[in-house]
């Protein structure tokens, strides 16, 4: 018999990718460019037609349920299921046609996430997971290696806030950070970024002030590829903090971030 997450996986994924499938579809055929919170936080006409069409196909195939999208689609349901929606993260990726950007859906049940995909059109990748039922990228199982490399061997992914004293901070950090590892990267989409945890192409990703739509489907295959998923102090995730990396680096990590902090505030402003 098959579950209500494996149903939920199976749903979220056939949506995902085919937002996807919209997404690059209409990317092709041109669209409009508006900003948001700041003059660098993009949006397009074609994020919001995608959320648009996720959200239909949502209701079609479960009506009762709630939603959350990033681009204001909110709506309260009956059922304790709700889908968390990114109809395309990395939007400034996108615009540019640099292939970092995705589709990203996370199902809740009762407030925690349960199932869900990341269709990375541009990469050929499709990422899904389900609580307790493990990682896949399409459809191989996705397990993190037994041992981590040592932290000054680590590729590590971060990301930027749109506001620029966040930005000027975060850049800081990497002042401390930057030496201690293999070398940083920065794809500017936090699904994509997670996925890549659990497939193994970073070994680990940190990050602060994202949405729910951002870590929603890919905060859990991460975890279900055996990542450590927390804030950035190794408590629970907070505030749209978070470390995402192989078990065996996040002490070095949590401690590494935290140098990094007091030495920012020690520092002559």
């Amino acid at each position: 018999m098959t579950t209500l997450t494996q149903q939920l996986r199976e749903l979220s994924t056939t949506i995902a990718v085919a937002g996807a499938e919209h997404a690059l579809s209409q990317r092709r055929l041109g669209f409009g460019v508006d900003t948001k919170s700041s003059m660098t936080d993009l949006v397009t006409d074609v994020d919001r037609s995608t959320e648009a069409m996720i959200v239909s196909r949502i209701l079609t195939a479960r009506p009762d349920d709630g939603l959350l999208g990033e681009e204001g689609g909110e709506r309260a349901g009956t059922t304790g299921v709700r889908w968390v929606i990114d109809p395309i993260d990395g939007t400034t990726n996108f615009v540019y046609d640099h292939p970092g950007w995705a589709v990203s859906i996370g199902v809740e049940v009762d407030g925690v996430v349960v199932a869900g995909a990341v269709a990375c059109p541009s990469l050929s990748m499709t990422y899904s997971a389900a609580a307790g039922e493990g990682a896949t990228c399409n459809g191989a199982a996705l397990q993190l290696p037994d041992t981590a490399p040592p932290l000054a061997h680590a590729l590590v992914g971060t990301g930027f806030s749109y506001d620029s004293h966040t930005r000027r901070r975060q850049a800081q950090r990497l002042v401390t950070v930057l030496p201690n590892v293999r070398d940083i990267r920065r794809v500017g989409a936090a699904a994509v970024d997670l996925c890549s945890v659990a497939a193994g192409r970073l070994d680990a990703y940190f990050e602060e002030g994202l949405g729910p739509w951002d870590l929603a489907a890919g905060g859990l295959i991460a975890a279900e590829a055996g990542a450590h998923t927390s804030s950035l102090d190794g408590g629970p995730i907070a505030d749209g903090s978070v470390l995402v990396c192989h078990p065996g680096l996040a002490a070095e990590l949590v401690e590494l971030l935290a140098r990094a902090a007091r030495e920012i505030d020690d520092s002559p402003s």
